[in-house]
């Protein structure tokens, strides 16, 4: 296995992680380290007991009368320190079949690269059931093949091709106010601290209202085991539905607002949020031009080990390329076609997703998870990748059954199309943001991820990982690919 290391690499990563490492301390609020380990200091100010195996990253639901559960002081008083995470992901691509490509096709000779992601968390709850968070991020690196090529990117921690030119500086992720509004009939449940989850009392049936700065996908179609890049799966399919092509910048932020309604076991979520000015952008355009529009409605089976059903539908706005307009006016002009020169104000791109979770055991961390996606493909691909049909499925077991019950290993498939008017624009030899070799042999893009999570201690995560891509690029002339990765994972 060639696996090569750049020079000077382990200095480069010393001097990204200590500053980071040196934060903890001196971030770590007095009422966190009063708190014993595993009881969240919202339960210790309010008198009631925690139970014996809690986790500080799990919520506690205490299901007393409201009365007999709501803390005596009105609020937290002062911003807390959330949390601090630093997440490395170096990937190594290995030569592939290629007899055409252009700049935006995965590379043939392979490479490898490394991205490098850490932040900080705050929150503060200064009113009742009001609260604010703020994150602060910075990223430095970019996946393999400079993160083209494929619809479904090798690392989910990577910016995209052509967000390569943006400072490398802390820049703010998220900062958002959220206030929660209790139903008739609701009880408090105590919830523990973790990353933009302060540790408080929250009511089980509520109308909850966000607004500022965050990401779409922290709220929508959430799931259990193949969620996040810096502890499961690290593909973009395998985190997200890559069918939904949510409002975000570059970097994956946007703003905009969310109402939800939770009672029981239904949640439903409405949402809409800024889009860019134009393709793959940093810059995001008024809500008025261009704004992307969510609805999920979500159902948890009552009892242990339910299943957990997630439907999403999308519409999104914007100035967007018709692909049958793009092509129609490169044949006029003699040329390959270009989505871009055919934007035009007010078009739209609609979709709907299905998310599937179900616990198997050990307390729901062994389960599997299932995702259906598609959006109508008229319109071009925008702001997350570009994929029009998506299926992805798979599973996590838990390492309790040999005895080490903080590792975990993740096994998931994907198979993801296009419309047909994206294909016969990408035939024709247009381009994307992320594929488009200058002509192409259609199949569906294809991805078997695995990875190993080992926790040699708190707060510290290894994980070796492999992605094997058939049809990259949805191109059956080219590939497969075979990539190979190790990630470290730091949080406090």
């Amino acid at each position: 296995m060639k696996f090569t290391v750049e020079p000077g690499f382990s200095s480069q990563l010393a001097r990204r992680i200590l500053p980071v490492m040196l934060l903890f301390p001196l971030l770590a609020s007095a009422d966190d380290t009063a708190t014993p380990t595993g009881v969240p200091a919202v339960l210790a100010h309010a008198g009631q007991p925690a139970p014996p195996d809690a986790d500080p990253a799990t919520p506690v639901a205490l299901n007393l009368p409201l009365a007999a559960t709501t803390p005596a002081s009105s609020g937290i008083p002062m911003p807390q320190f959330l949390g601090a995470q630093f997440t490395l992901i170096r990937q190594h691509l290995y030569p592939l079949t290629s007899p055409y490509s252009s700049p935006l096709s995965l590379i043939s000779n392979g490479g490898t690269n490394s991205t490098y992601t850490g932040g900080v968390s705050l929150g503060w709850e200064p009113i009742r059931h009001t609260q604010f968070y703020f994150d602060e991020e910075k990223f430095i690196g970019s996946g393999v093949s400079n993160d083209t090529g494929l619809a479904s990117l090798t690392n989910g921690d990577a910016v995209r091709a052509g967000a390569q030119g943006l400072p490398q500086k802390p820049y703010v992720a998220r900062a958002y106010v959220r206030f929660l509004d209790p139903l008739d009939g609701s009880q408090e449940q105590a919830v523990a601290h973790a990353e933009d989850q302060l540790a408080t009392y929250e009511p089980d049936r509520h109308l909850e209202f966000k607004l500022g700065i965050m990401a779409v996908n922290d709220d929508f179609d959430q799931n259990r085991y193949a969620n996040t890049t810096r502890s499961q799966f690290e593909n973009w399919s395998l985190i997200n539905n890559t069918a939904w092509d949510f409002a975000a910048d570059t970097r994956g932020y946007t703003t905009g607002g969310l109402v939800a309604w939770v009672s029981g076991p239904w949640t439903a979520r409405l949402g809409i949020y800024k889009m860019p000015h134009m393709a793959n952008a940093q810059p995001l355009a008024a809500i008025t031009q261009a704004r992307g529009q969510n609805a999920e409605l979500d159902w948890v089976q009552p009892g242990q080990n339910g299943i957990v059903l997630r439907l999403l539908a999308y519409q999104n706005v914007a100035s967007m390329g018709d692909y049958n307009d793009a092509i129609a006016a490169g044949q006029l002009q003699g040329q390959a076609p270009s989505i871009v020169a055919n934007d035009a104000p007010n078009r739209h791109k609609n979709g709907l997703g299905l998310n599937v979770e179900k616990p198997l055991a050990d307390d729901g961390e062994t389960g599997l998870f299932a995702r259906l996606g598609a959006n109508d493909g008229h319109t071009e691909s925008f702001a997350y990748t570009e994929m029009d049909r998506v299926l992805s499925m798979g599973g996590q077991i838990n390492g309790v059954h040999w005895g080490r019950s903080t590792d975990q290993i993740g096994i998931g498939y994907v198979i993801g199309g296009l419309s047909p008017e994206h294909r016969a624009y990408l035939a024709a030899g247009g381009e994307g943001f992320v594929v488009g070799d200058g002509k192409l042999n259609y199949d569906y893009e294809q991805v078997l991820e695995t990875y190993y999570r080992f926790v040699p201690l708190k707060g510290v995560q290894i994980s070796p990982d492999f992605q094997y891509i058939v049809n990259p690029g949805f191109n059956r002339d080219r590939g497969p690919a075979s990539v190979v990765g190790i990630r470290l994972h730091l949080e406090y």
